[in-house]
This record gives structure tokens, sequence and C-alpha cells, in this order.
């Protein structure tokens, strides 16, 4: 079986920076991908809209100029949202809105991820002024929901976790406050998340990671197979099984792909595991995996527009710009994947570091 799609989007993917960049773009683009949403927690990170980078703020502009230069003027797309700090200003939200540069912004919980130790608590931003103006000038707020500064049970446990507890407290103080401001919720894992988004306006959307469709904790704790250790951490049978029947749910236009895609040339440290899962040059083969899983015909008409909704146009749809007119094509055909070895060290491909063969190929792209 072959199916022949619109070039997909990755609405959430992390590129890094220096030497290896082009071979992560390179292969989102060997996988059909179109364009991408790159994330700014970079060193320093990505705070300003304009200007050279200096050793406390990289620019939107001058990320995107390396980007460029690593291949990423093949994407017909490429947004680079604006990594929210203490330093984020009206002013930048106007000029950069007013320059197009300004697409999206990004809000990572202090010390909740790869990088995010920049990162201002989410009660300081709801009523600001910084998303009012954003909310003006139409700016995506793209947010990782998770309630910051809990541990132990507070932070993962069967009745409550820190993503749970954010949409269960906090995203609904901010849509009050901000009724007009675009949300994506970013790689969601619960179903808590999942049944906030389906009740949610229409211009809350969310981005859903292959590894959260395929995996439960259960996956990763059997072995310690760090290579799925990410933030948001997969979560529980009943939270995947919510996400499935939120992509499967006919006609959905609000969940779309983004990877999280993660590079790290050194996994697994001394002082704990870096978070991120790899799934560049394969993560259309994973959701294709996925929505079988599912339950999914994709030999079906049914089963092919879901997908294609999915991969293809509910992003676009959101972001506000057309889909691909070019085309890639999944073969069943079982295939795998191999490591990156670079200077830095091995970037591992998440099928590869849990022994998976995929069930599905790039024919073409």
């Amino acid at each position: 079986m072959e199916l022949t799609l619109p070039k997909w989007y990755d609405l959430h993917a992390h590129f890094r920076q220096g030497a290896n960049v082009g071979i992560y773009i390179a292969d989102h683009l060997k996988m059909g991908c179109a364009g991408a949403l790159a994330m700014p927690n970079t060193q320093p990170p990505v705070s300003r809209v304009t200007g050279a980078d200096s050793a406390t703020a990289r620019s939107i502009e001058a990320y995107r100029s390396e980007l460029i230069a690593a291949g990423a003027d093949a994407f017909d797309q490429l947004i680079i949202p604006l990594y929210l700090t203490a330093e984020t200003t009206v002013e930048m939200i106007a000029s950069g809105a007013k320059s197009g540069l300004l697409k999206a912004c990004k809000y990572y919980p202090p010390h909740g991820t790869t990088n995010a130790e920049h990162g201002v608590p989410i009660d300081e931003w709801i009523g600001s002024d910084v998303f009012r103006a954003m909310e003006d000038h139409g700016i995506i707020l793209c947010i990782h929901g998770e309630q910051h500064g809990l541990s132990g049970p507070a932070y993962f446990d069967a009745s409550q976790t820190a993503e749970s507890a954010f949409y269960a407290n906090r995203l609904p103080r901010l849509i009050e406050a901000h009724p007009r401001l675009r949300l994506v919720c970013e790689h969601i894992t619960t179903a808590a998340a999942a049944f906030f988004v389906e009740g949610a306006p229409d211009h809350v959307g969310a981005t859903i990671t292959p590894q959260h469709l395929l995996y439960t904790v259960g996956h990763l704790i059997q072995g310690l197979r760090h290579h799925l250790y990410c933030l948001p951490i997969v979560k529980f049978e009943r939270d995947r099984s919510a996400l499935r029947e939120a992509i499967l749910s006919p006609e959905q236009s609000k969940f779309f792909a983004g990877t999280d895609s993660a590079p790290h040339t050194t996994k697994a440290t001394e002082c704990g595991c870096a978070a991120g899962c790899y799934t560049g040059g394969c993560a259309p083969q994973l959701y294709a995996m996925a929505f079988e899983e599912a339950g999914a015909n994709l030999g079906s008409d049914a089963g092919r527009k879901a997908l294609t909704r999915f991969l293809c146009s509910n992003g676009p749809g959101f972001y506000g710009f057309e889909g691909s007119k070019e085309t890639f094509t999944l073969k069943r055909e079982r295939s795998h994947t191999e490591p990156h070895f670079t200077e830095d060290g091995p970037v591992v491909p998440l099928p590869y570091g849990m022994g998976l063969t995929l069930d599905w190929s790039i024919a073409a792209s």
C-alpha cells in the first residue's frame, strides 16, 4: 500500500544551533516536510525580534538566517517564535508584528525543559500588557502547558501531573483574561489537556508528538529506555487513548502534528537524562503507525483523510497559511533508522533507541 499525501508541516521542532543544524533540517526535508516551527530555546535564547546576536539574546532575524543558510530555504514555511522572557515588551510585540518576522511567541515554564531557565511564571503573564498586545496584533501563543515548581506526587502521579494541574487551573484563567489570544497547546500528553482543547473556543489548538501517541510511561520505565525520555513525559494508557480519540474524531480541526523532535548528542548524563526524542527522518512513519494502532484504516478514504488533516492541513489552517501543493509518499514497507555520528557525539533516532523497526518508509519526497 502507498499513501501519497500533501507535504506536511512540523509545527514544533528543534533544530538547535551550530555545526549540526544542517543534519537536522536535511532529515526533515527527507521525510516530506514542507515547513516547520523552529523552537527558540537556543543558547542564548531567541528573545529578540531583530538585530545581531549578543551574549544574552539571539534574534528571530539572525536565527532565521542561520537556519536558511543550513538548508531551511527549501521549506515553504519557517516560523520562529519569540521566547518570552522578563525582557519581552509590548513594543517588541508591536514592532515584530509590523515587521512580519513575529508570528508567534513561546511560553516556557521556568526550568520546565531544556534551556527553559529564562521562562517567567505563567501567573505573571496572565492579564499582562504583553499578552494584550499579542491579542491586538494576532500573535499566536505557543504554550508549554505544565505547572512549574511542583515536585513528587504533585508533579507526576496517577491522579495529577504538572500538565493536568496547568489545564485545570491556569489555562482557564488565561483564556478568561485574554479571550482573543490564539493558543497552541503544545505537545499535549494527558486526557485532561485533550478534553480541554476539544471544549475550548476555536482559536485554541494543540500539537501532539508521535511518541505520546505510541507510548506510555510503562514503555519508558520498563528497562529505563532513556531515548523515550522527553518533557512532558509520556503518560498513562487513559491519556494515550484520549489523544488517539482526539486525532480520529471525525472532521477534527484542532489537533495537528508537532513532533518536538529534539536532537541530543549526549542523552544520559551523570546528573540526569536530557529531555527530548529525536524523530527527524521518521516522524510521518511513526504517525502512520500511531494512527493504525489507534484504529484507523489507512487504506480507507476515512483513514487517509484523518491522517491528512492531522499532518497536512490542520496546522496550516490554524497558523493561517495554505497547505503544500507538493506531495510525498508513504509506502507500506518496513524500514529502520540509524544514528548520526557527529563530532559532538551520536544523535540517536527514537526508533533506533527503542529497537523499533518502522512499518512504513518514505517512498518519495
